[in-house]
């Protein structure tokens, strides 16, 4: 992707990312000045900063992380993170903690209501009428919602997609190993929108951040997709999240080009690059949700509102290849070899202060169909 020659275009500056998940420490080197922690509205704020496993702080550092004294660099170092941090699996202190920390409903609503662009979710399960309600609630205030497909694996015939990346209006992001093929852990099933790199990437060990471990999963290619989208708004930032959505699907990086998404890759893996070097790029027309089929229409013109802000889109799966989104219903794996995203796409992230480059992805191992960090 070429990160050294998109920075020179844009970095992300002026772009907010609120990373949903199990918190977010401000104080590891790289993120530093980049976390926006008095931005966290009050009523789930508990705890934001004080991350309960490591993996809101890797995200969040894929996506703004500086690399300073030999941190992690992300994707949009020009970012700044907004955190949460909600009721997922893991969560310690048992039931009064889990009475204290907001849930994920909560927070998405409030996240909605502030000045957030994007909204990053690498976590995935069952869904939840609550969930579902936010998630239309942030559609309708113009955010963009992406979301983590889960790792229970495309050969697995129990493979489910998570939610909230199956929900209409959530980008669901699946996970490729450097060749771009997608990873044999990355669920299918039909909702995957976009892939990005998902493995080989560090990630902080535990809670005492004083080393990375390599890490794998869907978590880390939802992180940096919603970093690709930062670049590109700040790049754009007239732009409606119905064209930053468009100028991904657009370009995404795919062997056999389709106007329908692949059940396993989407419509490919993240390419910001060639949007940010086209500095005339055509994305559309600001007030058409370019997936409104899959998403059953246009949220605000159903709802009757202005198209002043715009609903974002998801779901690129045609009704041939699974359920509408949004079914709870399982759709087992065709079994057929991975697919693979478009030659060079492989992501490039700088770590530490000497620049050393490596390939990154991954996120955690694949883990229960519980809502937890992917």
């Amino acid at each position: 992707m070429k990160a050294d020659q998109m920075w020179k275009v844009s970095t992300g500056e002026g772009v907010k990312v609120a990373v949903i998940d199990t918190g977010v420490n401000p104080n590891t080197p790289s993120l530093k000045g980049q976390v926006l922690t008095g931005e966290v509205p009050k009523a789930v704020a508990y705890k934001a900063t004080d991350d309960f496993s490591g993996h809101g702080t890797t995200m969040a550092e894929l996506i703004a992380g500086t690399g300073s004294d030999g941190g992690l660099k992300g994707l949009a170092p020009g970012a700044k993170i907004v955190p949460y941090r909600v009721d997922l699996e893991g969560l310690p202190g048992g039931k009064s903690e889990e009475k204290r920390t907001p849930k994920i409903a909560q927070a998405i609503k409030a996240a909605a209501d502030t000045d957030a662009k994007i909204i990053s979710m690498s976590f995935g399960g069952f869904p939840y009428p609550e969930d579902e309600k936010a998630i239309k609630y942030a559609a309708s205030k113009g955010k963009l919602l992406i979301a983590a497909v889960g790792n229970s694996g495309r050969n697995d015939k129990k493979d489910l997609i998570d939610y909230p990346a199956a929900y209409p209006y959530v980008i669901g992001v699946a996970a490729a190993d450097k060749s771009g093929t997608v990873s044999k852990f990355s669920s299918s099933g039909g909702y995957v929108d976009l892939t990005a790199p998902g493995e080989g990437f560090p990630g902080w060990c535990d809670t005492t951040f004083r080393s990375y471990c390599n890490r794998e999963g869907t978590s880390p290619a939802t992180a940096l997709t919603s970093a690709a989208a930062a670049l590109i708004w700040s790049a754009h930032p007239d732009w409606t999240v119905n064209q930053v959505v468009r100028s991904l699907i657009k370009t995404a990086g795919r062997k056999e080009q389709s106007d329908e998404a692949s059940k396993y890759i989407g419509y490919g893996m993240v390419r910001p690059r060639l949007v940010l070097e086209e500095a005339k790029y055509d994305a559309g027309p600001a007030h058409e949700d370019p997936l409104a089929k899959e998403n059953g229409g246009d949220l605000l013109a159903k709802a009757g509102t202005s198209a002043a802000s715009t609903a974002p889109s998801s779901s690129a799966s045609t009704p041939s290849q699974a359920p509408a989104k949004g079914s709870a219903g399982s759709t087992p794996a065709a079994g057929s070899a991975a697919e693979s995203s478009d030659g060079g796409n492989t992501l490039w992230i700088a770590l530490g202060a000497v620049a050393a480059v490596l390939v990154i992805g991954g996120g955690w191992a694949a883990v229960t169909r519980a809502r937890r960090a992917r």
